[in-house]
Order: C-alpha cells, then sequence, then structure tokens
C-alpha cells in the first residue's frame, strides 16, 4: 500500500511573540490540535522558538523556524519566502496578510475586516492601508477563511471576494482549559494576594476605540460600585491611544482609582486565574468579528454581559445580558443587576454547557483540515 507524505505546513506563528489578542488564541489553540495530525508535518515560525515549544511540545511532526528580524517588512518581504523555499512547504498560513511574493499554497484567514464596517472607529490612512493589505492577501489565498458567518458577509462585501471564491468559515472555539474544575475562592485568594484584586468585573481586551473601554469606566464609576468593594479590572494591551480613556483614568482621586486595575503584563496562568476569580465579566466592545472572551468566561460559569452587534450577534444565549453596546443606562441597570441577583448555579451551567459544545477549537482544526484536504486534491488532480 503507497501512502501520501504528509502535508508540509507552514504556520507564521510570529502573534504568538506579541500581547493576548484573538489571533493569538486562535494560533495556538487550533494548531495545538492539528499537532496531533499525523498527515501533517508542521513548521512553526516566530522570533521566540522556546516560547514556541511552550505551545506546540517538541514532537515528530513539528520544526521550530527562528525569525531574526521582528520587522514585518523583513519577515514578508525576505525571511518566510527564503523558509518556504528551504522547507520545501506545500501550505503556508498567515493571519490577515501574506508575504510580498506570491507563490502556491496560501491559506489566508481574514477574522474581520471591522476597519470598513465600522470607518468612525480607525484613521483614513489606516483604513486604505488594510484595506488594500487584506484585499491582495484576499486574491493571493488558495485557501481563504473565517471566523464566522458574519465575518464571511463582510469579506465579500468590503473587499469584493467575488461568489465563486468559496471562503471556507473556522470558527474560533473555547480552550479545554476553561472547562476544567477549579475552585472559585482559591483564584480569588491568588489575585487578591498577588495584584490586590478582588470582587474583580473584568474585561480582556486590547484597548482600542471601538472596544469601549470609556464606556465601561464610565458605568462603573457611575454606579459607585468602588464604594461596594469592587475592583474593575481592565486587561490588555493599548494598541490604539484613547485620550478620553487616559484623561478619565488620570482625573480619578486616589480613594477611586485604586479600585481600577490596568495592565497588559498578565502572563496565560494568571490570565486564567483572573477569569475564574471574576464576579462579573463584561465584553462592552462596539465591534468584533467574533469575540472569543466572553465565550471564555461563560464556560467558566461566570456572569457575563456582552454586546449584541457585528459578530457578538450569534451569542442570543446571554439572553437580558446581550446588549446594545451604545446604551450606558442598560449597561448601569444590567452590570447592578448582575452584582445584586446574580444568576443561579443552575442557569450559569446551562449556558456554560451550550458555549463548551457549539464553540469547540477541535471542531475548528476539522474545519481546516478538510479545507487544505480538499485543495490538495484539486491540486493533485
Amino acid at each position: 500500500m503507497i501512502t501520501s507524505p504528509p502535508i508540509r505546513l507552514f504556520v507564521d506563528a510570529h502573534v504568538l511573540d506579541q500581547e493576548f489578542q484573538g489571533t493569538r488564541t486562535f494560533i495556538r489553540e487550533i494548531y495545538r490540535v492539528l499537532a496531533g495530525n499525523e498527515k501533517l508535518q508542521l513548521y512553526f515560525a516566530a522570533n521566540d522558538t522556546e516560547n514556541l515549544k511552550k505551545y506546540f511540545p517538541p514532537q515528530d511532526n513539528i520544526r521550530y523556524l527562528r525569525y531574526k528580524s521582528r520587522s514585518s517588512l523583513v519577515r514578508l518581504g525576505w525571511e518566510i519566502p527564503a523558509m518556504l523555499r528551504k522547507n520545501d512547504i506545500d501550505y503556508a498560513h498567515f493571519q490577515y496578510i501574506t508575504p510580498l511574493f506570491w507563490r502556491r499554497g496560501y491559506i489566508v484567514t481574514i477574522h474581520d475586516v471591522i476597519f470598513s464596517e465600522y470607518p468612525d472607529e480607525f484613521s483614513r490612512a489606516y483604513r486604505i492601508a488594510k484595506k488594500f493589505l487584506y484585499g491582495r492577501s484576499a486574491r493571493m489565498a488558495d485557501i481563504l477563511t473565517t471566523v464566522s458567518a458574519y465575518s464571511e458577509r463582510s469579506i465579500r462585501n468590503f473587499l469584493g471576494v467575488p461568489a465563486e471564491k468559496p471562503i471556507h468559515i473556522v470558527p474560533n472555539g473555547v480552550s479545554p482549559k476553561f472547562s476544567a474544575p477549579y475552585d472559585a475562592g482559591q483564584s480569588k485568594a491568588y489575585i487578591a494576594e498577588r495584584y490586590g484584586v478582588c470582587n474583580a468585573i473584568l474585561y480582556v481586551s486590547r484597548i482600542e476605540p471601538r472596544k469601549n473601554h470609556v464606556f465601561l469606566l464610565k458605568a462603573f464609576l457611575e454606579l459607585e460600585l468602588y464604594k461596594r468593594g469592587y475592583y474593575l479590572v481592565l486587561l490588555g494591551h493599548q494598541s490604539i491611544r484613547i485620550p478620553e480613556l487616559d484623561a478619565l483614568v488620570a482625573g480619578l482621586p486616589p480613594e477611586i482609582s485604586r479600585f481600577v486595575f490596568m495592565s497588559d503584563r498578565v502572563g496565560d496562568a494568571d490570565l486564567l486565574e483572573f477569569y475564574r476569580a471574576a464576579e462579573v465579566f463584561v465584553y462592552p466592545s462596539r465591534a468584533e468579528g467574533f469575540g472569543i472572551p466572553p465565550l471564555e468566561a461563560a464556560a467558566l460559569r461566570i456572569p457575563v454581559i456582552c454586546s449584541n452587534t457585528s459578530g457578538m450577534e450569534q451569542f442570543g444565549f446571554f439572553g437580558e445580558y446581550h446588549i446594545d453596546p451604545y446604551d450606558l443606562d442598560l449597561l448601569k441597570t444590567k452590570l447592578i443587576k448582575l452584582v445584586e441577583q446574580p444568576p443561579s448555579a443552575g442557569e450559569l451551567a446551562s449556558i456554560s454547557d451550550l458555549v463548551r459544545h457549539r464553540y469547540s477549537w477541535e471542531g475548528a482544526a476539522v474545519a481546516l483540515f478538510e479545507s487544505i484536504i480538499f485543495a490538495d486534491k484539486i491540486k493533485r488532480s
């Protein structure tokens, strides 16, 4: 019996060198599953190869490639093309942007085109650059994927992808670590001792205008939740400066500002502990291609308030806490209700079960692998 050699799949994993964001989770989790697929020979490339080994432990079908430069221009213009040639790569997977030079076998995942859907949230220069780069990548892709039906519609609309070109939906999922048993009391004690935070109202996201941090901070302050001993915890890297947020935080008196905890230096292990220790998780972002964090919190049976716009429109199971991210009074009403009348354990368990069954990285990995196998059969026919 003649068996086909494994498909040599290159993964641009430079995002694992960077701060927390959705694409980082996507790469980490989907290839955690695909690493066990013996039909794939995986080549992970990043600046920090030791860090890669923590996510994808050494085994026979995994290779690590190191970028020498941290410049995206150098990476896309020279380093990646050289790596693809040297290792005789069959397919190469990129997030949003491909190398400068075209070759066969590009897999491109475009998670969203939020900059076109919500132009007021981004500068004109940013919109022009992203539309050009994403549109170019979509045209060059042999396999084009996205994370939701919502994003598929937007990509076709704003990037002009023709109907005859398939866009494979490879949905985001929730890591198994968010389903593992845990002791909430231990997590709360750990976060209180290490960070001085208790009774946390948590938001995990990059900081940029569309993420709506000002909105949440105003709700927290106007409800005077600090007087009840609650802390507002904002975890994430500032990608785009928000002068209004900076001014609001800087203007808080010390007796209030100590109840607002912001950090972009929380590692993965402690991030999980913050989730587990949270009293409420709030995700007021105005625009997302998908939105993983509220699902992660829900899987942990944490009460969640989540926006109902853009890619998050699919999260109707949050019920009355699936809200308009432009309505500050509504957010305040729902937030105080969760503080004073938390959902029952049964209600939280029901949402957790639904999320864990509907959003699986195993399912996403299968969807990506099948798209590769389909393209490979066409190429070899």
